[in-house]
């Protein structure tokens, strides 16, 4: 692109770009020759070669880049695209370009770039493992500076549900204690038919469940020393149980002794034991004598009752007594 610059010197007040003659012009000084000259910003529309790559082509250069671990070397080749790409609907579509995108928005420290690429635009399983790994982590370091100090488990936690993942980085699939629930339930599986897998059980379990064989061990590790702590649990509550059956064995036992017949006696202060002896029945009552006895009762119709007389006379009912004395 001819930028009209020419390399002999012109008349600038005539005009008509004629000549000027060397001898006539001033003289520059040589401070002024020697002074560095303004670094050159390239714009943006004519400064970088138009690359002419397909969708696929640019697709291809960003995850052989990303596999690389060539972060700087991805974020040129994405700011060396032009903007005016032909297929730029087509590019800003593409997974693995939009991938790239949010990798190199995170190592540049660009965190709210990375959230808008990831929170409006679905990306496929195969790249949820890392793109929530990135999320995490960038809420984690802005928490970390927010509050000047590293966080530990519970401030982690607390992020987590703070910040939740996106639907576009994840499946849905609830996860407790760091693994999802399909992953746990195969892992049990194995467990129950082998409590202690060897190097080459964990490499074929870690690949059917997606984690590291050091994950794999360390799942079984907890869980043997989770099932050893129950037990022991287990144990030392059925020694507490068996040992009150028989304490209480034991006072049943001495209650139904002390209520069986003729087992113990007690009078006052001393106590005596006897073996198969008939106990004592109730204290028998002594006759009460005859003039104790009430009289029988009076009959005021029929004849009077007989005791034992030969002529007897008839029955006269008494007076009743006065309760008040008669007025005079």
């Amino acid at each position: 692109m001819a930028l009209g610059i020419s390399s002999t010197p012109t008349d600038s007040s005539s005009g008509r770009g004629s000549p000027v003659s060397p001898i006539s012009s001033p003289v520059t000084p040589l401070a002024t020759r020697l002074a560095p000259m303004p670094p050159m910003v390239p714009n943006p529309m004519f400064g970088l070669p138009m690359l002419n790559f397909s969708v696929s082509q640019v697709a291809s250069v960003c995850e052989t880049l990303e596999e690389s671990g060539d972060i700087e070397r991805l974020a040129r080749f994405l700011w060396s695209l032009p903007v005016a790409h032909p297929n730029i609907v087509e590019l800003n579509k593409s997974e693995a370009v939009l991938r790239a995108r949010a990798i190199v928005s995170f190592h540049s420290g660009n965190y709210r770039d990375m959230y808008t690429i990831l929170e409006h635009h679905k990306f496929t399983k195969d790249s949820h493992g890392k793109l929530q790994a990135m999320w995490l982590e960038a809420h984690y370091q802005e928490a970390e500076k927010l509050r000047g100090r590293p966080l530990g488990p519970v401030d982690k936690y607390r992020v987590r549900k703070k910040f939740p993942l996106p639907r576009t980085i994840w499946d849905g699939e609830q996860k407790t204690h760091c693994f999802k629930e399909r992953t746990r339930s195969l892992l049990r599986e194995w467990y129950l038919q082998d409590p202690y897998p060897n190097p080459t059980k964990k490499k074929e379990l870690a690949q059917a469940t997606g984690l590291t064989p050091t994950q794999v061990g360390n799942w079984f590790k907890n869980r043997r020393q989770r099932d050893r702590a129950a037990a022991a649990k287990n144990r030392m509550q059925q020694q507490q149980f068996a040992a009150q059956l028989a304490h209480s064995g034991g006072r049943h036992l001495n209650l139904r002794r002390s209520m069986s017949p003729g087992a113990v006696s007690t009078t006052g202060s001393e106590s005596s034991i006897s073996l198969g002896a008939p106990s004592p029945g109730p204290p028998s009552m002594a006759p009460l004598p005859l003039q104790s006895l009430p009289p029988p009762p009076l009959q005021l119709t029929g004849d009077p009752p007989r005791i034992g007389l030969t002529n007897p006379s008839p029955c006269t009912l008494p007076q009743p007594l006065a309760l008040h004395r008669p007025f005079t």
